[in-house]
């Protein structure tokens, strides 16, 4: 099973379906798929659907619930089947069992057991396959401490690194509302934006959802920012929350990169991520923002730990501050130097082609794809020994948007 599950549930009583509804859209780890309120029409929603977990409140009719059961559990294998019922007769229990439910709740719902039903679930999905792992999305979200340092460039190309290996699917979600370009870094015109996704957020599944993305050359896709201005209200944190939660359940990478305004949206976007890399600059503006940016993020619980500090443009030639000082200055370990190689960066965006087709050989693409190992071995501490790079090993990825 996915980290993240899609859920399809039916429930006849419109009053208890409500409450499920608000408890499985609080989970993280659960995508909503689908709900349902008829028994009949279920079986076609999951067939329709092929949601990981349907989950069937039995009170409507527990006959017709059970055996709707028995038909999803012989029908559609892949899918597994989590009963609840306000009744805890042994019989209706263990017919339920027998029929091919993996977990039996009681209602009401707390949120724990039904946490607990999941991994137990999850725990079930691995011993069968004889999966050691399961691979989770790793979410990156891309900042700046000021503008012009390179985080559109950054998210762009280490997406389209990323992406080259065919193990991974990255998506790259542009949340620069007003100024956001990372369709001209990959030279595309989209068909659906970020926007068009928020306005049907209620109804979106993710089959529309991967229609609504633009799939580059190099494999990478992109949910690129709203064509208007004014597009952008429609587009709320929670919104956001959904659409991460529905992208992480069939891709390995999302790559954000937010603006410059810290706000409600783009806190979303930092809270979400496994790993968040900060990109700034040897000059004072840039290195006062990065003590200025970290004293704020101190006030959002375990935010400080996610924080990567790359360090853009290091070389360039009218920069006074050395690396000493600036270390001396943001108090903080620098996770990544990037050496400025402006002419490169510069000939790809004007190009609108990804480093990794228009300079494979460069030290920027090298650079790319050595930073991205050390981002996934961070993720998956259990990589390969020797695939690790050695320590103290800085990788340069060169100049930016």
């Amino acid at each position: 099973m996915k980290t993240v599950v899609r859920l399809a549930l039916v429930d006849p009583h419109d009053t208890s379906r409500s409450s499920l509804k608000s408890l499985m859209l609080g989970i993280d780890s659960i995508w909503l798929e689908a709900e349902c309120s008829r028994y009949d029409f279920f079986f076609d929603v999951v067939t329709q659907t092929q949601p990981d977990i349907a989950l069937v409140a039995l009170d409507g009719d527990p006959a017709k619930g059970l055996a709707l059961v028995a038909r999803i559990t012989q029908d559609v294998p892949t899918c597994n089947v989590l009963v609840i019922s306000s009744s805890t007769e042994g019989s209706l229990i263990l017919q339920a069992m027998r029929n091919g439910a993996k977990e039996f709740l009681s209602l009401p719902l707390k949120l724990e057991d039904v946490l607990t039903a999941l991994e137990r679930i999850r725990q079930t999905q691995l011993s069968r396959t004889g999966e050691a792992q399961v691979r989770s999305c790793q979410v990156i979200t891309v900042a700046g401490a000021a503008g012009g340092v390179g985080c559109t460039s950054l998210a762009v190309n280490l997406g389209c690194v990323l992406a080259r290996n065919e193990r991974n699917s990255v998506v790259v979600i542009d949340l620069d509302f007003a100024l956001g370009d990372s369709d001209v870094w990959l030279d595309i015109i989209p068909d659906y934006t970020i926007h068009d996704v928020s306005e049907n957020i209620s109804r979106v599944d993710y089959s529309l959802l991967k229609r609504s993305l633009t799939k580059h050359d190099c494999g990478v896709f992109l949910l690129p920012r709203p064509v208007q201005l004014d597009d952008s209200r429609s587009i709320t944190p929670d919104t956001l929350k959904r659409v991460i939660a529905l992208l992480k359940t069939s891709f390995t990478h999302l790559i954000i990169d937010i603006s410059k305004n810290f706000g409600p949206v783009d806190m979303t976007a930092l809270e979400s991520a496994n790993t968040v890399l900060m990109v700034t600059q040897l000059d004072l503006p840039c290195l006062r923002n990065v003590v200025r940016l970290m004293q704020y993020f101190e006030t959002h619980e375990g935010l400080t730990d996610k924080i990567r500090i790359l360090v853009n443009r290091v070389g360039l030639e009218d920069t006074q501050i050395g690396m000493n000082k600036a270390l001396e200055t943001i108090g903080r370990e620098v996770y990544w130097q990037i050496p400025n190689d402006f002419a490169t960066m510069v000939e790809a965006r004007n190009n609108g082609v990804p480093l990794c087709t228009q300079a494979p050989r460069s030290k920027l693409t090298r650079s790319l794809e050595q930073l991205a190992q050390q981002l996934d071995q961070s993720a998956n501490p259990k990589a390969d020994e020797e695939k690790k790079p050695r320590k103290g090993l800085f990788s340069f990825l060169g100049s930016g948007k």
